[in-house]
């Protein structure tokens, strides 16, 4: 077995080469290839069969996990407070932006032959009786129909229940049970995302089959909005950041070069982060504790770049769709979007789960999926860059706030 996983290519490798054979196969046999679109749904159904438990668990463990930690009195209130505060702004700010640039760009306009869902379909609730339904009256109900906004208000709660228990009895049988439950479904999606280039294969070959060469625009225009979504969202930030902190903004880009290249080329904030880290004191003259503590949150939690990208994909399906979500749902989805890439809601770094996510939490048609996954290694450079820099962004903040920048280090070229 490890002799036939030594001689197929890495997993991402097997999804590009999914997506261009699904792509070449659709064009081909145009309507035909409808009927292998049922392996594909298996796909998303073994994924939806998964992620109302991988939801909630995740949520009440690291809701119920606050119990168990410590703060650490050499960084203080003030550190902590400012480097959330300058995570969420950035991060709001990049999902504001994504949003923004998918109603100007529309990059779900052109799949839209694909879902045969018309706006005349779909039922839209006032804004009072939205609310209410947050709430659920039977979450085993609500698990059942994976109505996935009751299931997050109740493991909400549970959590915050759970994080009371633990800080008042020594017993964890509960949330070690729920921990343990959520690494066997992340297993499990583990397991499932090993067919991953089969499910894409056979849902862009039908997406495309319908759609016809078309398709191709719907591709580039969503790559070409997450590009120009990263190149706005970067100069905002320099800029920002220069003027708040009295930096040559023009010194800037050859000190974040190095560690880009690494995020653009592997797509893993994990891997960058050693150069990031280094550079963030080597180069722009961060207090080292301050880079250390700012920049660890940071890529736990400071993920700018995937929130603008998950909001992209919301607006690409909801106008593959043809249909206008609400103002209250665009906030609700942009909301949960944030939440995903704060690490409230742990996930394996895949579109299929992400997109499948929030696709059920708004209602949304998964027909669409297949196109966000098979570009996701292309999307997933641009995050990385964002996510990565964005670090960097935030720690500089910090260390204004706290006066430990090292002015001649940041100046020296």
């Amino acid at each position: 077995m490890k002799k036939i996983q030594q001689l197929l290519p890495s997993p991402t490798v097997q999804m590009i080469i999914a997506t261009i054979a699904g792509i070449i196969f659709g064009l081909f046999l145009g309507d035909y290839a409808a009927n292998i679109k049922f392996i594909g749904d298996i796909f998303i159904r073994l994924i939806q069969m998964s992620i109302v438990i991988l939801v909630m668990t995740s949520v009440i463990s690291s809701l119920g996990d606050l119990a168990n930690r410590r703060e650490d009195n050499k960084f203080g209130l003030k550190m902590g407070a400012s480097t959330f505060q300058w995570i969420i702004f950035f991060t709001v700010i990049a999902a504001s932006l994504g949003a923004i640039l998918a109603s100007i760009v529309r990059p779900g306009d052109n799949m839209q032959a694909t879902t045969g869902v018309n706006e005349a379909d779909v039922s839209y609730m006032g804004f009072q009786e939205t609310l209410r339904n947050f709430v659920p009256t039977n979450i085993i109900e609500s698990m059942a129909e994976a109505d996935m906004i009751p299931v997050i208000v109740f493991s909400v709660l549970f959590g915050v229940g759970l994080n009371i228990f633990l800080k008042k009895n020594k017993s964890t049988l509960a949330f070690d049970l729920i921990k343990e439950v959520n690494e066997v479904v992340l297993n499990v999606i583990q397991i499932i995302m090993k067919i991953a280039p089969i499910g894409v294969f056979c849902l862009l070959a039908d997406v495309v089959g319908a759609t016809g060469p078309q398709v191709m625009i719907s591709m580039l225009q969503y790559l070409g909005l997450l590009l120009a979504g990263t190149v706005i969202l970067l100069l905002f930030m320099a800029l920002f950041v220069a003027t708040r902190c009295k930096l040559n903004p023009m010194l800037m880009p050859k000190k974040f070069l190095e560690m880009s290249i690494v995020a653009l080329t592997t797509t893993s904030s994990a891997v960058s982060f050693p150069i990031a880290l280094r550079d963030c004191v080597k180069k722009f003259g961060v207090d080292r504790d301050v880079a250390n503590f700012t920049m660890s949150i940071g890529m736990t939690m400071g993920s700018a770049g995937a929130a603008m990208n998950y909001v992209v994909m919301i607006f690409f399906m909801q106008q593959s769709a043809e249909v206008e979500l609400s103002a209250l749902n665009i906030i609700i989805g942009m909301s949960l979007s944030i939440l995903l890439t704060l690490g409230t809601i742990t996930v394996p770094g895949s579109a299929a789960i992400v997109a499948t996510f929030l696709a059920t939490s708004l209602g949304l048609p998964l027909e669409s999926i297949s196109l966000l996954v098979g570009v996701d290694w292309f999307a997933g450079m641009f995050r990385t860059i964002v996510n990565v820099n964005n670090d960097v962004f935030v720690s500089l903040m910090v260390a204004n706030r706290l006066d430990s920048i090292d002015r001649d280090v940041y100046n020296k070229v």
